[in-house]
């Protein structure tokens, strides 16, 4: 089922978002040293240089990864784009994380996404195929078929009841999210949670059945990454989810256990269609947090920040 979502235009999205600030912030995020306890890291750099120094900042793989587990890293590779594009995750930190994965132990490492486009084109075209290819254990699936999912409850849906997700996920013992930052036309931007969405079968109900945000609020209910690894190196502030559109280089990597507070964080990083938001101002984000999912003022975070 293809992820064919009602298109929203950009005028739509300024108005809910405006709607959707429930207060205004004030203060100054602390930067801390990175011997202190913090809920972000934020590294500036190259892709691969700034997610090597943000996994050893977050204090290593290993504190994910433990030897013999079996991971599963989610990164965007839906579309068939090259990297340049900003819509899907960039091959280097898709490729960073992986060699850090099997360094650390892992049994094996399963790279996998439910694309939009045909599969081939978007292993190839994104370049996460080949950047993972000489590192011996991972694999780069690219999943369509229904028999690659499982039906699971969500004992704490609000609309939804059920959900089949991709059964490698189901049996990892680990669940890195590796999101693009982008714009989307039903979400407003496509951050970690809205990721989420690549790892389900049934997309389309999100779309014409339910209200998105809430839907998406309860799939993070059940989908509960370890860590979320953000890709702000270059961020596509309009024309998402799959371009093309106007890309931005923020330069950014922004790593954390919190799937909310990284994705807040991201939305403060550039400009999305010309104009500045706040975490609190994306429906799907705020619906997480009011569900106790995560934290959601980036002026409450403790961040560390540095560069690769």
């Amino acid at each position: 089922m293809k992820d064919h979502g009602r298109k929203i235009t950009r005028r739509d999205f300024l108005k809910a978002a405006t709607a959707g600030l429930a207060m205004s912030l004030a203060g100054k995020p602390a930067f801390l040293d990175a011997t202190d306890e913090y809920d972000l890291v934020v590294i500036s750099g190259d892709p691969a240089a700034a997610t090597k120094r943000a996994i050893e900042a977050m204090g290593g793989i290993s504190r994910f990864v433990k030897k013999g587990r079996r991971v599963v890293l989610k990164p965007n590779m839906s579309f068939s784009n090259p990297p340049e594009w900003g819509s899907t995750t960039h091959p280097l930190v898709v490729a960073t994380v992986a060699q850090a994965c099997m360094d650390a132990g892992a049994q094996r490492v399963v790279v996998l996404d439910y694309p939009l486009r045909p599969a081939e084109l978007c292993l190839r075209r994104s370049g996460i195929q080949e950047a993972c290819k000489p590192i011996k254990g991972v694999h780069v699936l690219a999943l369509e078929e229904r028999k690659f999912f499982r039906e699971v409850k969500v004992p704490q849906g609000k609309i939804l009841d059920r959900v089949e997700i991709l059964k490698e996920v189901l049996d990892s013992d680990v669940l890195i999210n590796l999101p693009q930052a982008k714009t989307h036309s039903a979400t407003g931007v496509s951050l970690g949670i809205k990721g989420l969405m690549g790892l389900i079968w049934d997309r389309w109900s999100f779309h014409s059945k339910y209200n998105i945000n809430q839907a998406l609020a309860d799939l993070a209910t059940v989908i509960k990454p370890q860590l979320t690894i953000l890709d702000a190196t270059r961020a596509l502030v309009s024309g998402g989810p799959g371009g093309p559109g106007d890309v931005q280089k923020p330069n950014l990597i922004i790593a954390g256990v919190d799937p909310v507070a990284v994705d807040s964080f991201g939305v403060t990083v550039v400009p999305w269609y010309g104009q500045n938001f706040k975490g609190r101002q994306v429906e799907h984000l705020l619906a997480a947090h009011q569900r106790g999912l995560g934290k959601i003022d980036v002026e409450q975070l403790r961040l560390f920040k540095g560069r690769a």
